[in-house]
């Protein structure tokens, strides 16, 4: 059986497959997406997990998705409400001290308030990061120049060489340190006190199994400063009614356009006809279509859904070894009161924040170390977020939720994670209490998933939240490999749009955004080989 011919069919309805259909629906196109579970979003979805709690289940803050994806498929308008968090970060400690961060100056004095010589650090810091970022969010919504490739991407590296050579000496020097060093490397260059050191450390491990001592690490760091929430530059915020809140107006935006969203269908495969992609098999039907468009994992879609020989040897052998493992346990907590830190036990704002156990950078290390030569970390990295501080619609009153995101719980353990996963939520608990005496007693329901659940939850290879690691060897002109980081495969009429596409992972639409503008220059093409 065949379904009706469309111009692009999309594996997969979340958030950046969605932002490639709207693009290419406004302009003319008819698209169907199939997404193999019965709510869009992917994962960044909100879901009812415990009797009257909901929260995002997966991906659980708002900060990198991309203001121009926001603007174009008019999000505020279909719903969307964003608010930012009352303070950015709160790391706390077993003793007295702890560390915020925020708006107005509260970073600044925060450091100061440890160390006035971290405090000139931190200036130097952010001083030395200005051009950096700059340079680099210039190539969020742009395709990387494409090695081997022809004269747009000669173009596109004139126009990268162009930002690096107005870049003055010093700040080349930066930007090759962020491409090169570890984080430990260069956040000890401006600071001496361990919990400030760890404020920013935290996000080179965010997703990342390594250690911020691991050379590469400083990329992983720079790539969480892109975003902004509300309009405020490099702030985070919550969606009102959870992450899935973002994906329903997205979809609602695209259906505006005439995009069909066909749930509950699993692609089984592609269909390969005269060497192009020429459609899917889904449902027990044939989908045809003119070009077919990715929102998966790159191992994924190489490994599972091209038929054997499809790409050239060579390809299927790289994209078998192309790195998937965050080593992210996820788990998302009723609570029947807010939790009270021995660092500060009162409530306030800084329990709106993101809430990082990860006292030091060394700290940090051991749970890298530990989790290599004992299954898992032994003392887990754990960021906390209790949503419903600022967001009533997901708790009944008096009530909590909250996100727990913990690094670093490998894809393989012994005995198996479907045996095992009680045990380390169990055990992240009692690890969070240690800070928070008496929040193991306020949980009242769970959902635990290990990197095995997130896979078979969400379909992301080796649990693995980016749809691949975010090392040099996968990032820029190399994601997903050298020759193909145009968003188009090695198969004409097939492309990436998933977060295995540069710029990478985290809820930002951009891959989205940019597949959708390469198909468009090459819809002529695609026209004439239907």
């Amino acid at each position: 059986m065949t379904n009706a011919t469309s111009d692009i069919l999309i594996i997969g309805a979340g958030h950046n497959g969605l932002a490639c259909a709207y693009y290419l629906a406004a302009a003319g196109m008819k698209v169907t997406m199939l997404e193999r579970r019965r709510v869009v979003g992917g994962a960044a979805v909100t879901e009812e997990f415990a009797p009257g709690f909901r929260n995002s289940t997966a991906s659980y803050t708002v900060s990198l998705l991309n203001p121009k994806v926001i603007e174009d498929m008019g999000l505020y308008r279909h719903g969307l409400q964003v608010v930012l968090r009352r303070m950015d970060n709160f790391l706390p400690t077993l003793g007295s001290d702890y560390l915020l961060s925020g708006r107005d100056g509260l970073t600044r004095a925060e450091i100061a308030r440890h160390s006035p010589a971290d405090a000139s650090g931190y200036d130097a810091y952010v001083a030395s990061l200005e051009s950096v970022v700059a340079l680099l969010r210039a190539w969020l919504l742009r395709a990387p120049p494409n090695a081997g490739g022809g004269l747009a991407d000669i173009l596109s590296l004139l126009k990268l060489g162009n930002g690096v050579r107005h870049m003055n000496m010093e700040e080349q020097r930066t930007l090759l340190d962020f491409f090169t060093k570890s984080a430990a490397e260069i956040l000890e260059r401006y600071f001496s006190t361990d919990i400030v050191k760890a404020l920013f450390g935290f996000d080179a491990v965010v997703g990342n199994y390594a250690s911020p001592y691991a050379p590469g690490s400083a990329y992983v760091l720079l790539h969480h400063l892109f975003g902004e929430a509300a309009g405020v530059a490099g702030a985070w915020g919550h969606a009102i009614g959870g992450m899935g809140a973002i994906t329903q107006a997205m979809a609602k935006a695209c259906r505006e356009k005439g995009v069909e969203i066909v749930l509950d269908t699993a692609v089984d495969e592609i269909i390969v006809e005269r060497g192009r992609a020429a459609g899917v098999v889904a449902g027990g039907k044939a989908w045809r279509a003119r070009a077919v468009v990715a929102n998966v994992n790159p191992k994924l879609l190489f490994g599972s859904l091209l038929p054997d020989g499809a790409v050239a040897p060579e390809i299927s052998r790289r994209m078998a070894g192309w790195g998937a493992e965050s080593a992210t346990f996820r788990m998302n907590v009723a609570l029947s009161e807010l939790p009270r830190f021995t660092s500060r036990p009162e409530a306030g704002d800084h329990l709106t924040a993101g809430i990082i156990i990860a006292p030091s950078l060394t700290y940090m290390d051991r749970a890298y170390t530990s989790a290599r030569s004992e299954g898992w970390a032994r003392e887990p990295i754990v960021e906390m977020l209790i949503p419903s501080t600022l967001d009533d619609s997901l708790a009944p009153e008096g009530a909590h939720v909250a996100s727990l995101f913990c690094q670093h719980f490998p894809y393989q353990v012994e005995g198996g994670w479907e045996s095992r996963v009680d045990e380390a939520a169990d055990h992240i608990i009692t690890h969070v209490d240690r800070y928070a005496p008496g929040f193991k007693a306020s949980v009242v329901g769970r959902l635990a998933l290990s990197p095995w659940h997130l896979e078979q939850r969400f379909n992301l290879v080796g649990g693995d939240i980016f749809h691949g690691k975010m090392g040099l060897d996968q990032l820029f002109s190399a994601r997903p490999m050298l020759g193909h980081a145009d968003y188009r495969m090695p198969l004409a009429g097939l492309y990436l749009c998933g977060s295995g596409a540069h710029p990478g992972g985290g809820v930002t639409g951009a891959p989205g955004h940019n597949a959708a503008h390469a198909i468009l220059a090459d819809r002529r093409k695609l026209k004439r080989a239907a």
